[in-house]
């Protein structure tokens, strides 16, 4: 049984501000890996195929254990539990910048996957608080954002920084960054007095409340849909530029990514707003899926390929959005931010390999294939969840 969130009655616009600032540096966790990754070569030389950990090692802890961070930071405090990912993160960081042998280097980068996930978890969670309820889907959607803002300011701003003063440098700014913001949100974010009780999170207690949160049709609908969207999201913005005139190439792979977030944060806040996050989240899936195939037959025309990932920008902002619609206490939303959490990164991991063998076995056939498969299978899950739900309309979660 979960407690009922106080409602905010106005929106405090700075501290949702401040925390998709922490979301930004959640993000740079990834991006400044891979941003860095030509610089690490030449730093580790003998690496090989490990160097990949480097940048995938973050993940890990994700898939394991993003569900059991969103039960852990309801149960012990959003604020301090935030507050301690981003000083973690910020000493994580602060380690890497020293550039130290390989595999201390690979278990620095799994250990701030903990701080990744906590921050995850915790920061959408505390906007929706923050939020008023005419709000919520701009403020979830600006949320939704901040892997391709972050992602992009690393690309505009920290490549050229790192080019010039070296990876550490970077890796130490990074760490500044976090620290930073650690001190505004514990200024600007209030105590939390009453934490929710329930039982110890033994193992088996963990299994048992896995099982209840994926049964859930509220708690696990966002982040079911979610698993397909970034199984296609990530895996398509990485593999498709490849089918592009070269002389496209570059102008589709900036434009891809920005499409979808310009259409998240205009006619996605739009819609979120007169039809519902749910509704949304279908009509992207559902719009995606005609695009791919005529994709498909274009031989990848490259405003279809735009026009695909920008489909995907009416998921992006309303999956966030449909987490507190369909679960009104915190703790809840805290589970389904952090069942969001790990089936995004099951998405991410698993996307990009399961592209690169459909097109090596059939072609740009393989990656309309894989494309209309996804997107078709997160909207059939969206209805079949939605169908429970009218079932079952009034539960203790929602």
């Amino acid at each position: 049984m979960t407690t009922t969130s106080p409602i905010a009655e106005r929106s405090n616009f700075v501290l949702v501000l401040a925390l998709y600032g922490a979301g930004l540096g959640a993000a740079a966790q990834y991006g400044k890996a891979s941003v860095l990754f030509p610089l690490l070569r030449d730093a580790y030389p003998q690496a090989g195929a490990g160097l990949g950990l480097v940048v995938s090692g973050i993940g890990m802890l994700g898939i394991v254990f993003g569900l059991t961070a969103g039960l852990v930071v309801a149960r012990l405090g959003f604020r301090r539990l935030l507050l301690g990912a981003l000083v973690f993160g910020a000493a994580m960081s602060a380690l890497q910048s020293g550039l130290p042998p390989l595999p201390l280097m690979i278990a620095a980068r799994i250990a701030e996957g903990l701080s990744h996930l906590v921050i995850v978890v915790a920061a959408p969670t505390l906007i929706a608080q923050v939020s008023a309820p005419r709000h919520r889907a701009m403020t979830l959607t600006l949320w939704s954002t901040f892997f391709g803002v972050s992602f992009a300011v690393l690309a505009w701003v920290g490549q050229p920084f790192a080019l010039r003063h070296g990876p550490g440098a970077l890796f130490l700014a990074h760490a500044g960054y976090l620290l930073a913001m650690a001190v505004i949100l514990a200024i600007g974010l209030p105590r939390q007095r009453h934490l929710p009780a329930g039982p110890r999170l033994t193992p088996a207690a963990l299994m048992r409340q896995h099982l209840r949160i994926y049964r859930s049709p509220r708690i696990a609908a966002p982040a079911l849909g979610w698993l397909f969207y970034t199984l296609g999201y990530v895996a398509l913005v990485t593999v498709l530029p490849d089918f592009v005139a070269p002389d496209q190439r570059s102008l589709v792979t900036g434009a891809m990514p920005l499409a979808g977030m310009v259409v998240s944060m205009t006619l996605g806040v739009v819609l979120v707003n007169r039809f519902g996050p749910v509704p949304v989240v279908l009509s992207g899936f559902f719009l995606a899926v005609p695009v791919a195939l005529a994709l498909g037959f274009s031989g990848v025309n490259p405003m279809l390929a735009i026009a695909l990932i920008a489909c995907l920008g009416l998921v992006q902002g309303a999956s966030f959005a449909a987490v507190p619609q369909l679960n009104r206490g915190a703790e809840a939303q805290a589970e389904a931010n952090g069942a969001m959490a790990q089936m995004g990164n099951l998405g991410n991991s698993l996307g990009t390999p399961i592209l690169l063998a459909a097109t090596s076995a059939f072609g740009l056939a393989g990656l309309t294939g894989f494309a209309m498969l996804c997107f078709a299978a997160g909207g059939a899950v969206h209805l079949v969840l939605a169908a429970a739900r009218r079932v079952a309309p009034d539960t203790a979660e929602g």
